[in-house]
């Protein structure tokens, strides 16, 4: 028993191949291998196959990392292309102002032209409102825009489009206003016919404006401009207002059936803007917004002047 236990504790010779052997077989192998696939590129299909096979391993590896990348790079480039597309509003907001003003600048004769280079421009800053809510039928017409008091909007405060006047604020609050519209038939507009600088008051008539006040003789045609005169306080002077569409006078009518087109596009504009005109500026209105947003009953700085009596010329007896 124990020398049979100790034969079989022994490693038995012969079994297995030995490392020499395996070493040429496995030599011979790739030297078969490498000629067929040298001469015969019988392993071109092989690897077709194996690229084929790791392809899906490899995407799914380096997929979460190029999502990643991806959605970061997309995300940057939507915030650099949403900067870019406030700061080009902005400016093309600033330049349709401009080009308002300088219109109505462009109109006036050498000498007021000379003084309007030395005097810096009436309209002291803008902000973009979104028109949230509109109503537009006979008896109202009004906007509801997304800016109120905590952005500096007051009542009575002059809105407009790049086209021209829309009308002003009527309630603000906190963080909405309330505007209505020139067309409102509870809305006037002071306004100057450009052509003759006569001056009239335009009243809205829900879809246009009606010129009520006119005389049968007054010198208006179709296709004048209205700016708007300056007074009333609320609106600058010469900012389009609207064009006249309709003239018709009645032998038997004192007055002129007259009517205009509105030049502000209400019906398709998505944002308007709020004026702000610097206090100092001729063109610029008078009254200004009290503590609570209201538009003050007037200025107390404005006092009537006293007229003084004129003496009289030497050698004359009074």
């Amino acid at each position: 028993m124990a020398a049979f236990g100790t034969g079989a504790g022994r490693p038995l010779q012969g079994r297995g191949n030995s490392p020499g052997l395996q070493f040429t077989l496995y030599a011979a192998l790739s030297i078969v291998a490498m000629y067929l696939d040298q001469r015969q590129h019988y392993l071109e299909g092989v690897r077709y196959v194996l690229q084929a096979t790791a392809y899906p391993i490899q995407l799914a590896v380096s997929s979460p990392a190029a999502a990643w990348h991806s959605l970061k790079e997309s995300f940057e480039t939507r915030n650099a292309l949403r900067a870019e597309n406030t700061r080009l509003r902005e400016k093309q907001r600033d330049l349709e102002l401009r080009a308002m003003r300088y219109e109505a600048l462009a109109r006036e004769n050498g000498e007021l032209r000379g003084l309007r280079e030395a005097l810096p421009p009436v309209a002291d800053r803008f902000l973009t409102a979104e028109i949230v809510n509109i109503q537009l039928n006979s008896l109202r017409q009004r906007l509801l825009i997304n800016r109120g008091a905590v952005n500096g909007v007051f009542k009575g405060q002059a809105v407009l489009d790049d086209e021209g006047l829309i009308g002003q604020t009527t309630h603000v609050g906190p963080w909405s206003a309330e505007v209505i519209l020139i067309t409102d038939p509870e809305h006037a507009v002071p306004v100057t016919i450009e052509r003759t600088g006569l001056r009239t008051i335009a009243v809205g008539d829900a879809t246009s404006l009606a010129l009520p006040y006119l005389p049968a003789n007054a010198d208006v045609r179709n296709g004048d401009l209205l700016l708007s005169s300056g007074l009333g306080g609320v609106f600058p002077q010469g900012y389009p207002v609207a064009r006249v569409t309709e003239v018709h006078r009645d032998a038997i009518q004192p007055l002129a059936q007259v009517r205009a087109a509105p030049l502000a596009h209400v019906d398709s504009d998505s944002e308007v803007m709020l004026i702000w005109f610097r206090a100092g500026q001729p063109s610029a209105p008078a009254p200004t917004p009290d503590a609570h947003g209201d538009l003050a009953n007037g200025n107390p700085a404005m006092q009537p002047q006293a007229i003084a009596a004129s003496a009289p010329k030497s050698g004359v007896k009074p």
